[in-house]
């Protein structure tokens, strides 16, 4: 009940990610948007993926923000939601109203990714969760708490993070479901039908497709061991 909610965006990452096993970024988009056929709220934002190079996630961010604010984007549809201002500039987002905010929606375990040596900047950690704000959905045993006492950067934002507890746990796995599709077993009802159909239709997450980037280093990792 605090926020109204505008809109939900899926961003599906450049293939220049080079991580094990991405199949292409223009299947990933249209089983995406097969996905979200019968959402009203959530749709799917191609600039990511078609980025000649792979896009820091408060790149990312800023762009999706830079959207929002777009006269044409926000006509109608925010007239009572309390707004934060980022970017470049570094000010205070809570001191401009009248425009949307956007969060980070993660599962809570995304989390222990910041203390991953050299997998995050410290400077994008503060961006991302000082200046937008997380929004973690956790399930079964996640500590999600620990998680925030164990990182300076995360307790002195904490009040920009926002954990939700999934009730009703749903643990399906993206890892698991491929595994599946790479052994001809079954997934239906774990997918839509239709996204089932167009992986079928094209031939994805097999054992080639699994090795796909085999033995690359992720290009984050890359990035900040420059």
């Amino acid at each position: 009940g605090r926020y109204k909610v505008i809109e939900g965006i899926v961003s599906p990452v450049s293939d220049e990610y080079g991580k094990k096993g991405l199949v292409s970024a223009t299947h990933r988009v249209a089983m995406s948007r097969l996905a979200l056929e019968t959402s009203n709220w959530i749709g799917v934002d191609p600039w990511e993926s078609k980025q000649q190079h792979w896009s820091e996630t408060v790149e990312v961010l800023r762009h999706h923000y830079n959207r929002l604010l777009n006269p044409d984007h926000l006509k109608g549809s925010v007239q009572d939601t309390r707004v934060n201002k980022t970017g470049q500039d570094k000010q205070d987002m809570n001191s401009y109203p009248g425009s949307p905010q956007l969060k980070l929606l993660c599962g809570a375990d995304f989390l222990e990714t910041f203390k991953i040596p050299k997998l995050w900047r410290e400077e994008h950690i503060v961006e991302v969760v000082g200046k937008f704000g997380l929004v973690c959905v956790s399930r079964g045993l996640t500590d999600t708490h620990r998680f925030i006492h164990e990182s300076d950067t995360l307790t002195r934002h904490r009040h920009n993070i926002h954990l939700v507890r999934e009730w009703i746990q749903n643990e399906i796995s993206a890892t698991e479901i491929r595994r599946a599709l790479r052994r001809g077993q079954s997934v239906r009802y774990l997918l839509p039908d239709s996204v089932i159909e167009y992986i079928k239709q094209h031939d994805l997450y097999t054992a080639e497709s699994e090795l796909q980037n085999a033995g690359d280093i992720l290009q984050p990792l890359k990035t900040n061991t420059e």
